[in-house]
C-alpha cells in the first residue's frame, strides 16, 4: 500500500463540522532500548470549552490540554495505515472520547507521512506491534492521563497496516512465506526478503492487556488458518466491498473464517479501502480522488456516523 500526503492532513476534514468537545493532548513517548520516540495524540472526555488548535496549516476545535473528566476510563489504542498519521481517524477518536473513552492515536515511527524511513522495511511488521505495547505502557504509566485510565479496560482499533498491527498485538502469528505468490514479478525489499526467507529474528509482540479489538480492512496477506489460534478476545472485523491499495476483500473474508474467537464481520457495501478515512474537504478531494472519492451513491459521512456508533457500542460492550 502506498503513502499519500493527504493522510498527514486529513485532520482538516473536521473544519466544517461542529466543534467536538473532546480534550486533546499531544504526548511524546521517549526513545528507549525498545525503540524510537513515539508521538501520540490523546483524545479524552473533557468539560472544558474547545478552542482553535493549529496543526500546520490547519485549525481544528478541541479542548487543548483540557482537564480530563472521569475516573476508571477505558483506553483505546488507534493504529493508522501505511504512511498515515494519528489524524487520519480523528472523527472516530473524537466520537469515542465524547462517549467516555481515552483514545491514544499514535504515529508509528518510520511509517508516517513525515517519516518514511522504515516504510518499506520488513522490520516495520515487527516494530508496529511493539509500538502498541509501548503506548499502552506509557498511557497506563508515565502519561499525565494515567490516573484516570483503568488498565484493565484496554481496546484497539486498527486500519489497513494498522489492522495487521492490531491482529498481531492481540495474538495472531503471521506466516510471511504465505505472501510468496504475491511477490512474483516484484522487486521491493519486502518481497526480496520473503523470497530469500530472511525474516527478522526478533519475536512478534503480543499484548494480553488488550481486551477487545476492532479491525478495519486489514492487510491480511501474511495470515493463514493457523495464524489465529492465539486470538481469544472479542473482535469486530470490518471490510470494504471493493478493497484497494493492496488490500483484497477475499483475504479479509478468509480472516473472518479463520477467527475462532467470538467476533462479528461487517462488509460495507459499495465502500472502497479509504472509505474508512474521515470525510475529505473539497480542496483535498480534488487532489486525491483515490483516497477521497467513493462510488456513486456511497455517502462517507453517513457511513462514518454508523461506523463510529458501532465501534463505540462494541467497545462499551467489551471493555
Amino acid at each position: 500500500m502506498r503513502s499519500h500526503w493527504l493522510i498527514g492532513l486529513i485532520f482538516a476534514a473536521g473544519l466544517n463540522a461542529p466543534a467536538a468537545a473532546a480534550g486533546l493532548k499531544l504526548l511524546q513517548i521517549p526513545a528507549d532500548a525498545a525503540g524510537p520516540a513515539i508521538t501520540v495524540a490523546a483524545w479524552y472526555p473533557s468539560a472544558d470549552a474547545p478552542s482553535a488548535v493549529t496543526f500546520g496549516p490547519f485549525t481544528v476545535s478541541a479542548a487543548k490540554d483540557g482537564a480530563i473528566t472521569g475516573q476508571g476510563l477505558p483506553l483505546v489504542i488507534l493504529s493508522h495505515g501505511r504512511g498515515g498519521s494519528f489524524v487520519g481517524h480523528h472523527d472516530t477518536a473524537e466520537h469515542l472520547a465524547d462517549a467516555g473513552f481515552v483514545v491514544a492515536a499514535l504515529n508509528h515511527p518510520g511509517d508516517t507521512t513525515l517519516d518514511k524511513s522504515r516504510i518499506g522495511d520488513f522490520s516495520i511488521y515487527f516494530q508496529r506491534p511493539l509500538d502498541v505495547k509501548r503506548v499502552i505502557d506509557y498511557m497506563t504509566g508515565a502519561s499525565p492521563l494515567a490516573a484516570a485510565i483503568d488498565p484493565n479496560r484496554i481496546g484497539l482499533y486498527g486500519f489497513s497496516r494498522g489492522g495487521y498491527t492490531g491482529l498481531v498485538a492481540i495474538g495472531a502469528n503471521p506466516d510471511f512465506a504465505a505472501a510468496m505468490p504475491l511477490c512474483e514479478g516484484r522487486t521491493d525489499k519486502v518481497c526480496d526478503r520473503i523470497r530469500a526467507r530472511e525474516f527478522p529474528s526478533q519475536p512478534l509482540t503480543h499484548d494480553r492487556r488488550i481486551k477487545a479489538a476492532a479491525i478495519a480492512d486489514p492487510l491480511s496477506v501474511f495470515f493463514t488458518a493457523d495464524s489465529f489460534a492465539g486470538v481469544t478476545i472479542p473482535v469486530q472485523l470490518w471490510a470494504s466491498e471493493t478493497g484497494g491499495d493492496g488490500v483484497e476483500p477475499a483475504t479479509i473474508e478468509a480472516v473472518d473464517g479463520w477467527l475462532k474467537t467470538p467476533h462479528s464481520f461487517k462488509k460495507v457495501a459499495h465502500a472502497q479501502h479509504f472509505s474508512f478515512f474521515a470525510v475529505c474537504p473539497g480542496t483535498i478531494a480534488d487532489h486525491e480522488p483515490t483516497i477521497c472519492k467513493d462510488a456513486p451513491g456511497f455517502d462517507r459521512a453517513e457511513f462514518h456516523h454508523r461506523l463510529n456508533d458501532e465501534l463505540t457500542a462494541f467497545f462499551r460492550a467489551h471493555l
